[in-house]
């Protein structure tokens, strides 16, 4: 499926990515995509600012069976190239947020040892 990010929803317990698709007659229709929340998000590499309102996608997703516009999402791609999962894998290593390198604790505080 190929659309539009119209918004993001970076929320807990759930995230929802709202995307607008073009049907073949002109007319625009909204679908609501679930993901993890942003906490599995983010440890896939994946931020709210990765999915900008006007962002373009093609979308690989698991719908409702009830055929309202909605499921649950399994991988997006951006007009760009770059691919985002939301599901952590058993198995799979866990990607590294990209830009956190410099935060990660060096371990040489002066901390007493807990007893």
């Amino acid at each position: 499926m190929k659309g539009v990010v119209k918004e993001f929803q970076y929320t807990n317990p759930h995230s929802w990515l709202i995307v607008d698709f073009t049907n073949k007659d002109g007319s625009v229709t909204t679908w609501g995509f679930e993901a993890e929340g942003p906490g599995v998000l983010m440890r896939n590499g994946i931020h709210k600012s990765d999915f900008a309102p006007g962002t373009k996608l093609t979308l690989t997703v698991h719908p409702l069976k009830n055929g309202q516009p909605a499921g649950s999402w399994v991988k997006a791609v951006r007009d760009d190239g770059v691919e985002f999962s939301p599901r952590l894998r058993p198995g799979e290593p866990v990607p590294s947020p990209t830009g956190n390198g410099a935060a990660v604790p060096t371990g040489s505080g002066s901390a007493a040892p807990a007893q």
